[in-house]
């Protein structure tokens, strides 16, 4: 059973996915779905209920509608009502079938809501599924901002006042997109990514010390935002400390830890005249070539050692 501590509205699925609601239920506002797993009702339609969860959406396709037309109307009854009185949160019927009439009678009496969706069966599953990882993952807030940079999730930290979002604003002006500025919520979609998005309440607001507020969206136009990004690399940002000694190479890899999971993290340090932008443009170049098999700095250390060999 994979439930989350977040849930999510059956009513935010249904505006998500535009299905029909098939019968009237009461307070249909507050069904909450908690489990990113959905569940093909096949063997409970045949009595078998052994490790059945109740907390999934239950879902009916060709095979499952082809199944009740062999059973008479008393089976068909006595098989929802074994379903539905486990309380489950909704059930969707797949290819805009028509259901038939007892399954509404049936639900209407546990008030359980069934939907229906013009989408063939494989498809709906896997695109609710796909949503509700997002919805319900595990998620924290950190103080930053979310670019992406060249199709590269970008997610700078730094202490107030170093200067992340005049950054974001230079990268926006070259053609990049901000995602978050000040609160970046992280979300942790699968074992191997995060994504991140913006408090909807700040959503596209930049905060730049001397001006103030400023809706990216409305000066630079809607191709400078986007909504999430996956987050590919961590930028720490900090000012610049001349007794501290900072790599030069690149040879070895650091890693931020989010969530669990490690992603790649460079430290840069900020002094008058470095700049920001063209900075973490390169950063982002370069982890995608470390990405895609390259790495620079293992090419030229690998060229220094065999430029010794060969003198030798």
């Amino acid at each position: 059973m994979a439930l989350s501590e977040f849930k999510v509205s059956l009513n935010k699925i249904i505006d998500e996915f535009h299905l029909t609601q098939l019968n009237e239920t009461k307070d249909i506002d507050k069904v909450m779905v908690s489990s990113n797993e959905v569940n093909r009702t096949g063997l409970p339609l045949t009595g078998f209920f052994d490790y059945f969860d109740s907390h999934r959406i239950q879902i009916i396709g060709n095979v499952e509608t082809a199944y009740l037309s062999t059973m008479s109307d008393d089976d068909v009854r006595n098989a929802m009502e074994m379903l539905f009185k486990n309380q489950i949160p909704a059930m969707i019927i797949s290819r805009d079938i028509e259901p038939n009439p007892v399954i509404l009678e049936v639900a209407n009496k546990y008030n359980t809501p069934v939907l229906k969706t013009h989408l063939s069966t494989s498809r709906f599953v896997s695109s609710l599924i796909a949503f509700l990882n997002v919805q319900l993952a595990p998620r924290e807030t950190r103080h930053g901002v979310l670019v992406e940079v060249y199709g590269e999730g970008i997610l700078l930290l730094a202490d107030s006042g170093v200067g992340k979002s005049e950054a974001a604003v230079e990268l926006v002006k070259r053609g990049h997109r901000l995602i978050a500025d000040d609160a970046v919520e992280i979300r942790k979609v699968s074992d191997i990514t995060l994504v991140g998005t913006a408090p909807e309440i700040i959503k596209h607001f930049i905060e730049i010390r001397g001006i103030g507020i400023v809706d990216v969206k409305n000066i630079f136009g809607v191709g400078a935002v986007k909504d999430s990004e996956k987050i590919d690399l961590v930028i720490n940002l900090e000012n610049w400390q001349p007794k501290k000694q900072y790599d030069r190479l690149g040879l070895k890899t650091e890693y931020t830890e989010i969530l669990g999971l490690k992603v790649p993290s460079l430290t840069v340090p900020v002094k008058p005249g470095r700049n920001l932008a063209v900075i973490i443009e390169v950063a982002a170049m370069n982890n995608r070539q470390k990405r895609m098999g390259y790495n620079a700095a293992q090419a030229l250390n690998d060229r220094l050692m065999n430029s010794g060999d060969t003198e030798e």
